[in-house]
């Protein structure tokens, strides 16, 4: 018998609170990769993180930008995006409408991050 597959739901865990009331949760995490989703309510721009491994993202809906330190480049619902390793960015919500994203990390769970 090979290994059970483990089911969490959304509801199941806790959320990581950030400002205006915006969240995100790890939900998969283990093995040699890790899902989150998180949700981003009009008007929040994070703080500027930079992760020791790539990222990859799914807007579920919303528009907005990530922001770089050379600029910004806009996404809205239905953009998928790869950020390498090492480069500083941060996820404004710039629209009227939530921010639903989906993001994954190859890492067993939320990995090292610096914060500016």
């Amino acid at each position: 018998m090979g290994p059970s597959v483990n089911i969490v739901n959304l509801t199941e865990v806790e959320p990581i609170e950030l400002p205006l009331g915006s969240w995100s949760r790890m939900l998969a995490k283990g093995g040699q990769s890790s899902l989150g989703y998180s949700v981003f309510t009009p008007g929040t721009e994070l703080t500027p993180v930079c992760h020791e491994t790539e990222e990859v993202a799914y807007v579920v809906s919303g528009t907005g930008e990530i922001r770089l330190d050379d600029g910004a480049v806009p996404f809205c619902e239905g953009d998928a995006m790869h950020i390498p390793a090492g480069i500083w960015h941060a996820v404004a919500n710039t629209g009227e409408e939530d921010v639903i994203m989906v993001f994954g990390f190859p890492h067993p769970d939320y990995p090292p991050t610096e914060r500016r």
